[in-house]
């Protein structure tokens, strides 16, 4: 599944929020083919051989933000979700918290800024944005083709790669996709993971399941010889108790944008690029003196990868 879109585009594999909370993203170029993928996973594999927890960076130090006149922002509005940990739920005192909660205090703190964070059904959030009831959007929201066309955001904080999880007597190296000739492929129905392995694992048999849960569980009962979806949700799954320590993941991470999405931003009105480009700077500053990562490995401290 991507990572969250808008509620006309929502997708239906959305389970993230009901796992346990242990994962994390290694940093990856904007857009991989199956063998691009597969070699950069091997190459890592042998010179790293003992992972090392790693965070998403789409930062290039050599191309510095300029900061913006925010000299008329008083406060900043946040608005995020209500239910969807790690990345934003309550707390056991009621009040907003998770990923996404922290990095908008870490942005406000670095602009020196007062923000306010409000949560909200996901449904009602870009209405609300767009009825000025809030500033800014950081709920997860993938930036796609579809989110453009409503709304503007920030430079991507994360990025939601996809994956192959094998039973642990079966984890391979190489899933080249010659190689997955007539094995049996879990997949959600309708999810751009089903579209990828239709357009480059063309030999494969594919089993489309109407959940993730079904998907997954069809794995476990060793009814597939794999299953393929949203890395991070599959993390929660293999560390978790529903899995039964039946499965890992196998080959590399995909990251292909045509089918996964550009990665997840901050959302503001259309136009209002003030607020946009603080966000792209405090986030910059964030990353460059290592608050960024230190804020993912207290969320994500174990790789999907």
């Amino acid at each position: 599944m991507q990572r969250r879109q808008l509620s006309i585009l929502d997708n239906p594999g959305r389970t993230i929020g009901r796992l346990f909370f242990v994962a994390a993203i290694l940093a990856a170029p904007p857009a991989m083919d199956a063998g691009t993928a597969f070699a950069q996973s091997d190459a890592i594999q042998q010179s790293a051989p003992t992972p090392v927890p790693a965070v998403p960076g789409f930062w290039d130090p050599r191309r510095r933000p300029e900061r913006p006149d925010t000299s008329r922002l008083t406060v900043i509005r946040f608005l995020t979700e209500t239910d969807y940990p790690p990345f934003n739920y309550s707390g056991p005192d009621g009040n907003p918290t998770g990923f996404n909660v922290d990095l908008a205090r870490a942005i406000c703190d670095e602009l020196k800024i007062s923000c306010t964070v409000q949560m909200r059904r996901f449904d009602t959030l870009v209405a609300a944005l767009a009825e000025n009831r809030g500033d800014a959007l950081i709920a997860s929201i993938s930036v796609t083709p579809e989110t453009r066309k409503v709304l503007d955001f920030s430079d991507p904080y994360y990025r939601v790669p996809a994956r192959f999880v094998t039973r642990r007597d079966a984890v391979s190296t190489d899933l080249r996709p010659e190689l997955l000739e007539g094995k049996k492929i879990s997949v959600v129905a309708g999810s751009a993971h089903e579209a990828y392995l239709k357009a480059l694992f063309t030999e494969a048999e594919l089993r489309p399941y109407a959940t993730p849960e079904g998907a997954r569980e069809a794995l476990r009962r060793n009814e597939v010889d794999m299953h393929f979806g949203d890395a991070i949700s599959l993390s929660f799954w293999i560390n978790g108790t529903d899995s039964g320590g039946c499965c890992a993941f196998s080959g590399g991470p995909f990251f292909d944008s045509h089918f996964f999405g550009e990665g997840v931003g901050l959302a503001v009105r259309r136009g209002n690029d003030t607020l946009r480009a603080a966000f792209n700077w405090a986030m910059f500053r964030l990353w460059e003196k290592g608050r960024f990562t230190d804020l993912w490995l207290r969320y994500f401290p174990v790789s999907p990868f």
